[in-house]
Protein backbone atom coordinates (compact mmCIF):
# COMPACT_ATOMS: atom_id res chain seq x y z
CA UNK A 1 0.00 0.00 0.00
CA UNK A 2 1.09 3.62 -0.40
CA UNK A 3 3.16 5.42 2.21
CA UNK A 4 1.12 7.77 4.39
CA UNK A 5 2.12 11.17 5.79
CA UNK A 6 0.21 12.90 8.59
CA UNK A 7 -0.82 16.46 7.84
CA UNK A 8 -0.01 18.23 11.09
CA UNK A 9 -2.01 21.34 10.23
CA UNK A 10 -5.27 19.38 10.23
CA UNK A 11 -4.52 16.29 12.33
CA UNK A 12 -3.65 16.26 16.04
CA UNK A 13 -5.21 19.64 16.74
CA UNK A 14 -5.79 18.39 20.27
CA UNK A 15 -2.06 19.07 20.79
CA UNK A 16 0.04 22.24 20.49
CA UNK A 17 1.66 22.26 17.06
CA UNK A 18 5.17 21.28 18.13
CA UNK A 19 3.77 18.32 20.10
CA UNK A 20 2.01 16.94 17.02
CA UNK A 21 5.23 15.41 15.69
CA UNK A 22 5.47 13.07 18.66
CA UNK A 23 1.77 12.19 18.40
CA UNK A 24 2.11 11.29 14.72
CA UNK A 25 5.16 9.13 15.38
CA UNK A 26 3.37 7.32 18.22
CA UNK A 27 0.57 6.44 15.81
CA UNK A 28 2.99 4.89 13.35
CA UNK A 29 3.46 7.65 10.79
CA UNK A 30 6.94 7.83 9.28
CA UNK A 31 6.38 11.17 7.54
CA UNK A 32 4.56 14.45 8.02
CA UNK A 33 3.43 17.42 5.98
CA UNK A 34 1.89 20.73 6.99
CA UNK A 35 0.64 23.92 5.42
CA UNK A 36 2.84 26.74 6.67
CA UNK A 37 5.90 26.42 8.95
CA UNK A 38 6.70 30.11 9.19
CA UNK A 39 5.48 30.70 12.75
CA UNK A 40 8.30 28.47 13.99
CA UNK A 41 12.07 28.57 13.67
CA UNK A 42 13.44 26.02 11.17
CA UNK A 43 15.78 24.63 13.82
CA UNK A 44 12.88 23.90 16.18
CA UNK A 45 10.96 22.03 13.49
CA UNK A 46 14.06 20.13 12.38
CA UNK A 47 14.71 19.09 15.97
CA UNK A 48 11.20 17.64 16.28
CA UNK A 49 11.58 15.71 13.05
CA UNK A 50 14.91 14.27 14.15
CA UNK A 51 13.73 13.45 17.66
CA UNK A 52 10.85 11.36 16.36
CA UNK A 53 12.44 9.85 13.26
CA UNK A 54 10.09 11.61 10.85
CA UNK A 55 10.50 12.77 7.27
CA UNK A 56 9.09 16.12 6.19
CA UNK A 57 7.64 15.44 2.74
CA UNK A 58 5.73 18.64 1.90
CA UNK A 59 5.28 22.26 2.92
CA UNK A 60 3.57 25.26 1.32
CA UNK A 61 5.16 28.47 0.15
CA UNK A 62 3.79 31.62 1.83
CA UNK A 63 0.22 32.26 0.60
CA UNK A 64 -0.06 36.02 0.99
CA UNK A 65 -2.41 37.24 3.73
CA UNK A 66 -4.14 33.99 4.68
CA UNK A 67 -6.14 35.56 7.51
CA UNK A 68 -7.54 38.13 5.08
CA UNK A 69 -8.68 35.37 2.72
CA UNK A 70 -5.77 35.18 0.31
CA UNK A 71 -4.99 31.70 -0.93
CA UNK A 72 -1.74 32.20 -2.78
CA UNK A 73 -0.30 34.98 -4.90
CA UNK A 74 1.51 33.16 -7.72
CA UNK A 75 -1.16 34.12 -10.27
CA UNK A 76 -1.71 37.69 -9.08
CA UNK A 77 -0.17 40.36 -11.34
CA UNK A 78 1.79 42.96 -9.41
CA UNK A 79 2.73 40.57 -6.60
CA UNK A 80 5.73 39.02 -8.34
CA UNK A 81 8.37 40.46 -5.99
CA UNK A 82 6.41 39.32 -2.95
CA UNK A 83 6.02 35.86 -4.47
CA UNK A 84 9.75 35.53 -5.09
CA UNK A 85 10.64 36.67 -1.59
CA UNK A 86 8.18 34.19 -0.13
CA UNK A 87 9.37 31.32 -2.28
CA UNK A 88 12.97 31.99 -1.30
CA UNK A 89 11.86 31.74 2.32
CA UNK A 90 10.13 28.43 1.58
CA UNK A 91 13.33 27.11 0.04
CA UNK A 92 15.21 28.01 3.22
CA UNK A 93 12.74 26.01 5.29
CA UNK A 94 12.77 23.12 2.83
CA UNK A 95 16.55 22.98 3.07
CA UNK A 96 16.54 23.08 6.87
CA UNK A 97 13.87 20.38 7.10
CA UNK A 98 15.25 18.24 4.25
CA UNK A 99 11.84 18.57 2.63
CA UNK A 100 11.84 17.71 -1.09
CA UNK A 101 8.54 19.34 -2.13
CA UNK A 102 7.10 22.86 -1.98
CA UNK A 103 3.49 23.53 -2.92
CA UNK A 104 2.83 26.90 -4.58
CA UNK A 105 -0.74 28.15 -4.24
CA UNK A 106 -2.04 29.90 -7.35
CA UNK A 107 -4.45 32.32 -5.68
CA UNK A 108 -8.02 33.52 -5.93
CA UNK A 109 -8.88 35.50 -9.03
CA UNK A 110 -11.48 38.24 -8.69
CA UNK A 111 -14.44 38.08 -11.10
CA UNK A 112 -13.33 41.22 -12.93
CA UNK A 113 -9.67 40.20 -13.18
CA UNK A 114 -7.87 39.84 -16.50
CA UNK A 115 -7.74 36.04 -16.60
CA UNK A 116 -5.15 35.92 -19.38
CA UNK A 117 -2.84 38.19 -17.38
CA UNK A 118 -3.31 36.02 -14.27
CA UNK A 119 -2.49 32.86 -16.18
CA UNK A 120 0.57 34.46 -17.76
CA UNK A 121 1.80 35.69 -14.37
CA UNK A 122 1.25 32.24 -12.91
CA UNK A 123 3.33 30.53 -15.56
CA UNK A 124 6.18 33.04 -15.32
CA UNK A 125 6.27 32.64 -11.54
CA UNK A 126 6.15 28.87 -11.75
CA UNK A 127 9.00 28.76 -14.26
CA UNK A 128 11.09 31.00 -12.01
CA UNK A 129 10.25 28.92 -8.92
CA UNK A 130 11.06 25.67 -10.70
CA UNK A 131 14.43 27.07 -11.76
CA UNK A 132 15.22 28.17 -8.20
CA UNK A 133 14.05 24.85 -6.77
CA UNK A 134 16.08 22.83 -9.27
CA UNK A 135 19.25 24.50 -8.08
CA UNK A 136 18.32 23.46 -4.53
CA UNK A 137 17.29 19.93 -5.53
CA UNK A 138 13.61 20.53 -4.71
CA UNK A 139 10.31 19.94 -6.53
CA UNK A 140 7.56 22.54 -7.00
CA UNK A 141 3.98 21.32 -6.81
CA UNK A 142 0.74 22.88 -8.04
CA UNK A 143 -2.64 21.67 -6.78
CA UNK A 144 -6.10 21.97 -8.33
CA UNK A 145 -8.45 23.08 -5.53
CA UNK A 146 -12.23 23.02 -5.48
CA UNK A 147 -14.13 26.28 -5.76
CA UNK A 148 -16.58 25.40 -3.01
CA UNK A 149 -13.83 25.69 -0.40
CA UNK A 150 -11.83 28.34 -2.30
CA UNK A 151 -14.28 30.32 -4.47
CA UNK A 152 -12.48 31.85 -7.42
CA UNK A 153 -9.34 29.75 -7.11
CA UNK A 154 -7.49 29.82 -10.42
CA UNK A 155 -6.37 26.18 -10.68
CA UNK A 156 -9.39 23.89 -10.55
CA UNK A 157 -8.95 20.69 -12.56
CA UNK A 158 -6.41 17.95 -13.10
CA UNK A 159 -6.35 18.58 -16.84
CA UNK A 160 -5.63 22.27 -16.28
CA UNK A 161 -2.75 21.52 -13.91
CA UNK A 162 -1.22 18.85 -16.12
CA UNK A 163 -1.42 21.11 -19.16
CA UNK A 164 0.55 23.79 -17.31
CA UNK A 165 3.19 21.33 -16.17
CA UNK A 166 3.52 19.85 -19.65
CA UNK A 167 3.71 23.30 -21.25
CA UNK A 168 6.47 24.58 -18.98
CA UNK A 169 8.43 21.34 -19.26
CA UNK A 170 10.40 21.70 -16.03
CA UNK A 171 11.13 18.18 -14.73
CA UNK A 172 10.82 19.36 -11.12
CA UNK A 173 7.39 20.98 -11.60
CA UNK A 174 4.66 18.46 -10.77
CA UNK A 175 1.01 18.11 -9.75
CA UNK A 176 -0.24 17.64 -6.21
CA UNK A 177 -3.29 15.42 -6.74
CA UNK A 178 -5.73 15.88 -3.88
CA UNK A 179 -8.50 13.31 -4.31
CA UNK A 180 -10.89 15.30 -2.11
CA UNK A 181 -10.71 18.31 -4.42
CA UNK A 182 -10.74 16.09 -7.49
CA UNK A 183 -13.97 14.37 -6.46
CA UNK A 184 -15.75 17.65 -5.73
CA UNK A 185 -14.75 19.31 -9.00
CA UNK A 186 -14.66 16.38 -11.41
CA UNK A 187 -15.34 12.91 -10.02
CA UNK A 188 -14.19 9.80 -11.89
CA UNK A 189 -11.23 9.67 -9.50
CA UNK A 190 -10.06 6.13 -10.24
CA UNK A 191 -9.84 6.83 -13.96
CA UNK A 192 -7.84 9.99 -13.29
CA UNK A 193 -5.40 8.04 -11.13
CA UNK A 194 -4.98 5.48 -13.90
CA UNK A 195 -4.51 8.28 -16.44
CA UNK A 196 -2.15 10.63 -14.65
CA UNK A 197 0.10 8.51 -12.43
CA UNK A 198 1.74 6.73 -15.40
CA UNK A 199 2.49 10.09 -17.05
CA UNK A 200 5.06 10.82 -14.36
CA UNK A 201 3.83 14.29 -13.43
CA UNK A 202 2.11 13.53 -10.10
CA UNK A 203 4.47 14.39 -7.27
CA UNK A 204 2.17 13.92 -4.28
CA UNK A 205 -1.33 12.67 -3.43
CA UNK A 206 -3.64 13.78 -0.62
CA UNK A 207 -6.82 12.21 0.72
CA UNK A 208 -9.87 13.13 2.79
CA UNK A 209 -13.48 12.04 3.01
CA UNK A 210 -15.99 13.81 0.77
CA UNK A 211 -17.93 16.01 1.33
CA UNK A 212 -17.08 16.93 4.95
CA UNK A 213 -13.30 16.46 4.67
CA UNK A 214 -13.24 14.04 7.60
CA UNK A 215 -11.57 10.62 7.82
CA UNK A 216 -11.32 8.82 4.48
CA UNK A 217 -13.55 5.96 5.65
CA UNK A 218 -16.52 8.35 5.82
CA UNK A 219 -18.25 9.81 2.79
CA UNK A 220 -18.88 9.07 -0.84
CA UNK A 221 -15.39 7.93 -1.87
CA UNK A 222 -14.32 4.30 -1.45
CA UNK A 223 -10.74 4.84 -0.36
CA UNK A 224 -10.01 1.16 0.20
CA UNK A 225 -10.63 0.77 -3.52
CA UNK A 226 -8.84 3.97 -4.57
CA UNK A 227 -5.73 3.19 -2.52
CA UNK A 228 -5.74 -0.22 -4.17
CA UNK A 229 -5.81 1.54 -7.55
CA UNK A 230 -2.81 3.64 -6.50
CA UNK A 231 -1.01 0.48 -5.43
CA UNK A 232 -1.85 -1.32 -8.67
CA UNK A 233 -0.85 1.55 -10.94
CA UNK A 234 2.30 2.27 -8.91
CA UNK A 235 3.43 -1.31 -9.41
CA UNK A 236 3.06 -0.83 -13.15
CA UNK A 237 4.63 2.60 -13.54
CA UNK A 238 6.96 2.92 -10.56
CA UNK A 239 5.20 5.79 -8.78
CA UNK A 240 6.58 5.90 -5.24
CA UNK A 241 5.27 9.13 -3.75
CA UNK A 242 3.55 9.82 -0.46
CA UNK A 243 -0.15 10.02 0.33
CA UNK A 244 -0.87 12.91 2.67
CA UNK A 245 -3.69 12.49 5.20
CA UNK A 246 -5.09 16.00 4.92
CA UNK A 247 -8.42 15.68 6.69
CA UNK A 248 -10.19 17.11 9.73
CA UNK A 249 -10.96 14.50 12.40
CA UNK A 250 -14.67 14.13 13.06
CA UNK A 251 -14.13 14.79 16.76
CA UNK A 252 -12.25 18.01 16.05
CA UNK A 253 -9.74 18.92 18.74
CA UNK A 254 -11.24 16.75 21.48
CA UNK A 255 -8.72 14.68 23.46
CA UNK A 256 -7.67 11.68 21.38
CA UNK A 257 -9.68 12.90 18.39
CA UNK A 258 -7.09 12.05 15.75
CA UNK A 259 -6.11 8.65 17.13
CA UNK A 260 -9.72 7.57 17.56
CA UNK A 261 -10.31 8.24 13.88
CA UNK A 262 -7.37 6.19 12.57
CA UNK A 263 -9.27 2.91 12.47
CA UNK A 264 -9.25 3.06 8.67
CA UNK A 265 -5.46 2.99 8.44
CA UNK A 266 -4.63 -0.61 9.46
CA UNK A 267 -7.24 -1.92 7.03
CA UNK A 268 -5.69 -0.22 4.01
CA UNK A 269 -2.13 -0.97 5.10
CA UNK A 270 -2.99 -4.67 5.15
Amino acid sequence: MPRFAANLSLLYQEHPFLDRFAAAARDGFAAVEFLFPYAFAPADLAARLAAHGLQQVLLNAPPGDWDAGERGIAALPGREAEFRTGFARALDYAHALQCPRIHVLAGIVEPDADLAACEATYQVNLQWAADQAATAGKTVLIEPINTRDFPGYLLQTQAQAHAIVASLGAPNLMVQMDLYHCQIMEGDVATKLRTYLPQGRVGHIQIAGVPERHEPDVGELNYAYLLGVIDEVSAQCGWNGWVGCEYRPRRGAAPGATRSGLGWLPHVRG
